[in-house]
Order: C-alpha cells, then structure tokens, then sequence
C-alpha cells in the first residue's frame, strides 16, 4: 500500500487515480502525517461493498436466531410513521 499526502496527490491527482483505477494499487492519502483516506479502484470499492452487505445478512441472520426481532407489523407501521411507506 502506498501513501501519499495531500499536496502530492494534488499534484499527481491524475496518476493516482489511473494507478488505482488500472493498477488495482490501494492509495492511503495522509494528512500531516496521519493517515485520512484512501484511493481504490471501483472494483475494490464493489467488493467492499458487497462484503458489508454479506457482513449485515450474517448479523441480521444471528438476530434472527437469537429472537432479537420484530414482528413485520410492527416494522410496517413504523415505516408508515416515518413516512418511508405509504399505507
């Protein structure tokens, strides 16, 4: 893993994100000295993501088991209360 500070990746933003993108290189961008956040490519990003959704449907899963839920009725009408759902 690279990393990079801010003025550089400035400088170069260019070739950092084509190393990234094309590379598959993951960029830690660091602000003095301390690091901040990262370049990756979109399919590292993808990836990421689909390993946190894999991550909530076992949490969820383990909920599940464990009794730890609520009745859809229950959900329902809550959703409708915030106006995320429509009766």
């Amino acid at each position: 893993m690279n990393v990079v500070s801010v003025s550089k990746l400035k400088d170069a933003l260019s070739e950092y994100l084509n190393r990234a993108a094309y590379g598959g290189e993951r960029i830690v961008v660091a602000s003095r000295g301390k690091p901040k956040a990262a370049v990756i490519s979109v399919a590292d990003l993808e990836l990421l993501e689909e390993l946190e959704d894999a991550q909530a449907a076992r949490e969820a899963l383990a909920a599940h088991r464990a009794g730890e839920t609520v009745p859809y009725e229950e959900y329902r009408a809550e959703l409708v209360a915030e106006g995320l759902l429509s009766e």
